[in-house]
C-alpha cells in the first residue's frame, strides 16, 4: 500500500508540473498551447454541454463560447483547481444558462422541422461507448445499442441537479470532489444527489426492462434470484440495476 501510495503521489506531482507549464503557456499567448487545449477539451465539452441542452446547435454554439471565456479568463486562472475542473465548470455554467435562456424564450417556438431534427440527432454519442464507472451504477452491462438509446432518453428526463450530477459521473467520469469543485457544493451533496439521480433512473430502467426484457433478450434483475430457464439461454443480456 505505501509503495502505491508513493506512486500515485509521484504520478500526482508529475501532472502536475505538466498542467503548471500548460497553464503558464497558455498565459503567454502560445497558440499551440490553445491547440492542445481545444483538441484535448473540444469533444468532452461537447458532449456534456449537449447531453445538458439535447439541441446540437445550441451544444455547438455553447461549446464555442466556453473556449472564448477559457481564452479570455485564463490570465486569470489562479490554479485553485485543477485547468480540467476550471473548464467544467465554465462549461456547466454556460450551458445551465443557455437552457435557462431556452425555457425561457424558445420553448414558445413551434417550427414543423423540429421533430425530424430532433429525432435524428436523438442519440449522436452512444453510451455503450463512453459508460465506465467502477462503482454500483444503473449502467453496470448496458450495451445494447436500443438500450443504450432508452438509456439516454431517460436521463433527458431526469430533474436536474441530479441529471448533471449523474452525467458528470458515470459519462464523464470526474472524481466526487471534481464534481464539487464544478458545481459548487459540498462532497456530500454531490453524493446525495448521485444516489437520487441513480435511483430515479434506475426505476425508469426497470420499468423498460419489464416490459421490453423478453424482446430484446434483457433479463429482468428479480431473475437473478431464480433458476435459469431455457427461454433465457446463455445468451441472454442482463442488465443489472
Amino acid at each position: 500500500m505505501a509503495g502505491a501510495s508513493v506512486s500515485d503521489l509521484a504520478s500526482a506531482i508529475a501532472i502536475r508540473n505538466e498542467e503548471g507549464a500548460i497553464v503558464a503557456e497558455l498565459k503567454a499567448g502560445s497558440e499551440d498551447a490553445y491547440s492542445w487545449l481545444i483538441a484535448q477539451y473540444n469533444q468532452p465539452i461537447y458532449s456534456l454541454v449537449y447531453r445538458i441542452l439535447d439541441d446540437p446547435s445550441d451544444a455547438a454554439d455553447t461549446t464555442q463560447e466556453v473556449f472564448i471565456k477559457v481564452f479570455r479568463g485564463i490570465k486569470r486562472f489562479n490554479s485553485e483547481s485543477s485547468l480540467k475542473t476550471w473548464i467544467y465548470r465554465i462549461a456547466l455554467h454556460e450551458a445551465s444558462n443557455r437552457r435557462r435562456w431556452f425555457f425561457r424564450h424558445k420553448a414558445k417556438e413551434a417550427s414543423i422541422e423540429a421533430g425530424p431534427e430532433t429525432e435524428e440527432h436523438s442519440h449522436p454519442i452512444g453510451l455503450k461507448d463512453t459508460l465506465v464507472d467502477d462503482s454500483e451504477s444503473p449502467f453496470d452491462t448496458v450495451f445494447h445499442t436500443e438500450v443504450s438509446a432508452k438509456v439516454e432518453e431517460e436521463l433527458k428526463n431526469l430533474q436536474e441537479p441530479y441529471r448533471t450530477t449523474v452525467i458528470l459521473r458515470d459519462i464523464e467520469e470526474l472524481s466526487y470532489e471534481q464534481i464539487a469543485e464544478i458545481t459548487e457544493t459540498s462532497l456530500g451533496t454531490v453524493k446525495s444527489r448521485l444516489v437520487r439521480g441513480r435511483e430515479a433512473l434506475k426505476k425508469r430502467l426497470t420499468r423498460y426492462v419489464k416490459e421490453m426484457g423478453p424482446e430484446l433478450g434483457l433479463c429482468d434483475p428479480a431473475e437473478k434470484k431464480r433458476p435459469p430457464s431455457s427461454a433465457t439461454g446463455s445468451k441472454g443480456i442482463e442488465v443489472q440495476l
